[in-house]
């Protein structure tokens, strides 16, 4: 499926200190949800988390994500978003981290980084976007 762009109602919902929830499928199908903090590079929402988790382990195995967010303030602002893991980047991901904190909770650095932790940022390229109450 073709990468889609974001609206900019959109992109001020992952733009914004806005939890998000990620599905990928774990090997027996079935589904598997976490809530992360979310970023944008250009259309393509970023994930960061740490190797050896459930997310990148399903997601290597499995591409096809589904990311859903909504407003904090106005949670009828929402959109939904299924797409593809395009890349697993280690480059960058610890300071990527620390922005990610200091976005959520005003943080400088991460504080949960635990000894020897390897963090891994997903690049989810959307594919196809539902929004309701943006725009």
């Amino acid at each position: 499926m073709p990468a889609v762009t974001l609206s900019p109602g959109v992109r001020a919902l992952f733009e914004g200190k806005n939890f998000a929830h990620v599905a990928t499928t774990m090997k027996d199908g079935s589904p598997q949800v976490t809530v992360v903090w979310v970023d944008l590079e250009g259309d393509n929402i970023l994930v960061n988390t740490a190797e050896g988790r459930v997310k990148p382990r399903n997601a290597r195995r499995d591409p096809r994500v589904a990311v859903s967010i909504h407003d904090q303030q106005n949670p009828y602002k929402s959109a939904a978003v299924q797409g593809t893991v395009v890349e697993m980047r280690h480059e960058g991901a610890e300071p990527h981290i620390d922005a990610m904190a200091k976005k959520y909770t005003g943080a400088e650095k991460y504080g949960n980084l635990r000894p020897g932790e390897q963090r891994v940022i997903m690049v989810i390229e959307p594919n196809q976007v539902a929004a309701m109450g943006v725009d």
